[in-house]
Parts: structure tokens; sequence; C-alpha cells
């Protein structure tokens, strides 16, 4: 058998030695030149805060940063307007890498309706946590004088007197007339017979008074509408609270309240 010579074998060793050194080469340079360039290693951007912001508003400011974005979950906010971001994930000022995908919750577009509630006769507090558990929000109290203080008296909507069961969007403002308690407050009766009844209603509340229960009468000498008789009457020395009411008796048909 032939012999190797030393000569040789110290050439395959050399050889040997550089291919070994060429794969380690390749090791390094595969893990810490090519890998990082490609995935971005040690390069960071640090994320925006988007909410509050509208969806456009929010798009161009990721777009600048070379993130993206997707819209997780959409919920309704009272007060908020639509299509608005109210949280993100990951949170503003995290680092994450070029490219990742920030997850959003924004307000929806059209309100979800509810069903107005009664909140006549309640307390100013009790109306108002009932709004709140509905995303109804409550204006500020419209007190008018009446003896039962802090009590709601209406219930309102855009002016107008909304009544319980009409179908309302959730972030709707409702304004509630409240009693100031002042209905101790005494002075002298108005007199409002003989006075057509619009006229008389008209005096009454004027006079920071109720128009109670209107009673039809039959009178052929007196015109359809006229007021024939009010209780209390208006006789001297006699006084009556703010926020009472006061009875009417009317010639001819009533016609029903609007």
């Amino acid at each position: 058998m032939a012999k190797i010579s030393t000569r040789s074998f110290s050439d395959l060793l050399i050889h040997v030695g550089i291919i070994l050194a060429l794969i380690a080469a390749l090791f390094l340079v595969f893990f810490f030149v090519y890998l990082p360039y490609t995935t971005n290693h040690g390069q960071t951007i640090t994320v925006p805060d988007v909410t509050r912001l509208s969806l456009d508003e929010m798009e161009n400011l990721l777009d600048d940063r070379d993130l993206r974005y997707e819209v997780s979950d959409c919920t309704f906010v009272a007060g908020a307007q639509p299509l608005m971001v109210i949280q993100q994930y990951p949170r503003a000022n995290a680092k994450v890498k070029e490219g990742r995908k920030i997850y959003l919750t924004i307000t929806k577009r059209v309100a979800p309706m509810v069903q107005m509630p009664n909140l006549v006769n309640l307390t100013l507090r009790s109306a108002e946590l009932n709004l709140k558990s509905l995303d109804l929000l409550s204006g500020p109290p419209i007190y008018v004088p009446d003896v039962a203080k802090n009590a709601v008296l209406r219930q309102l909507y855009n002016g107008k007197e909304i009544a319980p069961g009409t179908p309302i969007p959730k972030g709707a403002q409702i304004d509630l007339e409240v009693g100031d308690g002042l209905g101790s407050t005494m002075f002298e009766i108005p007199n409002v017979v003989g006075l057509p009844v619009d006229e008389a209603e008209a005096a009454i509340r004027g006079s920071n008074l109720k128009v109670g229960t209107k009673i039809s009468v039959d009178d052929p000498e007196k015109e359809v509408g006229t007021v024939v008789k009010q209780r209390p009457e208006a006789r001297s020395g006699e006084r009556i609270r703010v926020g009472e009411s006061m009875d009417l008796w009317i010639v001819g048909p009533i016609e029903p309240d609007q």
C-alpha cells in the first residue's frame, strides 16, 4: 500500500482548514449581516398616538412611518365623533419593526337606537344616571318654578317634549325641566274668568302656575271657549303658591292639548 507523504498530508489539512474557514465565514455573514439586513434587525419605529384622530388623519400618520393598520373592532361612544380611533395596539411610543400592523378600535359611523325612558317624577340624579346607562347625554337642567324640588317635570329632545318609548339615537342630548323648589312663594291669585281659554292659559303659565283640569260647561249667554269659573277663585286676600294648579270651567267642548 502506498504511503501518504508528510507533504500531502499537510496540504490536505490546509485544504480542510480553508473549507472550514469558508464555512465559518459564510455562517457569520448569514447570521450577522444578511439576516439582520433582511429583517431590519436593530431598526425600530416608535408607534405614534393615533387615538382621537379620524381615519384619514390616522392613515396618513401611519403611512409616513411605514406602518400598516387593521380595524379590529367598532364600538359606540357617547359624544365621540363617528369613525374616530379610540384604542390602538401596540400602544403609543412602543418600539416596533417597519411594516408592523397596528390594530385599531374605532367609533361607529351610525349610532344605534334606544327607547326613550320615562324620567318624569324621578329625581334629577336618578334621571341623569338612567340616561347615562343608555348612552344618552344629559343637558344642563332647566329649573322652573315648582314645589317639587329637583324633580323632573318634563323631558325634552331638540326643544320638544319626547314621550317614553320613542326611538332615539345613542349619544343624543336630553334636556330636563326640573322643579326649583320655589313653590313656597305666595302671591295673589290671578283672575282669568271671562277670558278666552288660550288667553287664560297664557296668563296662568305667565304667573308660574300650572293649568289643571279643564271642565266643559253649557252657557248659552257666553261665547264658546270662554272661561266662566276658576278654582281657586280670585278673591281679595286669597294667595297661591308658585307651581300650583288652577282648574278651569270652559263653555263648550274642550279641545285636547297638543
